[in-house]
């Protein structure tokens, strides 16, 4: 007697979303006596979700190639909106898995939900609390949790935050996140032990509501934290955004000890992350790397949706004040037992299994 094999449709499009379910779709691939999964890339991103996949060895089955430059938030909606119905008629999946806070995420359940097919989702339960911050982030995940019927809460805290929604609680499963599979797969991997010290200070800036006079300010802090140490060598990526690029060439090109780069590969992002002292930045997916791999992160936001970061110490949020981010880098860079303190690996973000949870639970349904 056969049994049929469950179908399992991955959606996604851009970097993050692809490092956090590459996990999911090896352990899916694992057990291809149970399931069938199908992977359907919009491209909301294209070189750097590129990247990924090529990392993990994935080949998309769909690949929507929808990304154009300068993209408003509406017309990218519109057009997964009317291309993805056709992938789903395809397919005909069980179940669609979607992951985080990207256009994608919300349109694909939406679309889903047209469908009438399942909706699993991956790190539910991430909550600011603030609809303008991050943006559109924040509502996207609201809206996703409203249409999915399968949680998968990376914490208690994000769990909490679900049955405040009145979200049924047999429907939520703490699984941890899919960020820590991936950060060990990489380090284990990819990353070379290296004894020399560590002399870098990584940066990273570019979330919409920090554009304009906050990224300014942290250049400015940026500039004042290069005078004061000469000695440390700042690695900043720049976002290929004109509305942050400029501001940021215009502010700190030609500094000595400033080290503005093209984006960097994920691998090469990762090296950096693990060599440097410290970061700073106003990334989501950066305070659950750093608190993995324990390095002390000085968080550019007023918001965060992810609370454990900041309560495990690794991550202190000082927002685009420069006063603040200079003074936060001086109790770290010049008081070694502070620092210390700070620079703790800890599991407040899983065990590193959570794409095998998932896909038990997925295999129960």
């Amino acid at each position: 007697m056969s049994i049929t094999k469950k179908k399992v449709l991955v959606i996604f499009g851009t970097r993050p979303e692809a490092i956090k379910l590459a996990p999911v779709i090896k352990e899916l691939e694992k057990s291809s006596n149970i399931f069938r999964p199908y992977v359907c890339v919009t491209a909301q991103h294209r070189e750097m979700l590129d990247q990924v996949l090529e990392i993990f060895n994935i080949t998309p089955d769909f690949d929507l190639d929808l990304m154009t430059s300068c993209q408003e938030l509406s017309k990218l909606s519109a057009e997964i909106l009317n291309t993805l119905k056709s992938v789903i008629d395809k397919v005909k999946p069980d179940i669609i898995i979607v992951q985080g806070d990207t256009t994608t995420t919300f349109i694909a359940s939406l679309v889903g939900f047209y469908s009438k097919v399942k909706i699993g989702y991956v790190e539910a339960g991430l909550r600011s609390f603030n609809k303008h911050s991050p943006y559109p982030e924040e509502i996207n995940r609201q809206l996703t949790s409203v249409l999915a019927d399968v949680y998968f809460a990376p914490t208690k805290v994000s769990r909490k935050n679900l049955i405040k929604e009145n979200i049924p609680k047999n429907k939520i499963h703490i699984t941890g996140n899919t960020i820590v599979d991936s950060v060990k797969f990489i380090k284990k991997n990819y990353i070379q032990k290296s004894n020399k010290s560590n002399k870098s200070i990584l940066v990273t800036v570019h979330r919409r509501e920090n554009w304009g006079k906050n990224l300014i300010s942290v250049c400015q802090a940026v500039k004042k934290i290069a005078e004061l140490y000469p000695e440390y060598t700042i690695i900043w990526p720049v976002h290929l955004n004109p509305v942050v690029k400029d501001i940021i060439y215009k502010n700190l090109s030609n500094i000595p000890n400033i080290k503005l780069m093209y984006p960097l590969n994920y691998l090469k992002f990762m090296e950096y992350l693990n060599s440097s002292i410290l970061i700073l930045t106003d990334s989501g997916g950066v305070q659950e790397e750093a608190t993995v791999l324990g390095k002390p992160t000085l968080l550019l936001r007023d918001t965060t949706e992810r609370p454990e970061a900041l309560q495990s110490g690794t991550v202190k949020q000082v927002g685009c004040n420069a006063k603040k981010i200079l003074m936060e880098v001086k109790k770290l860079l010049n008081r070694k037992s502070y620092y210390k303190k700070v620079a703790k690996k800890n599991n407040v973000f899983g065990d590193g299994n959570a794409a095998k949870k998932i896909c038990k639970i997925l295999a129960k349904l």
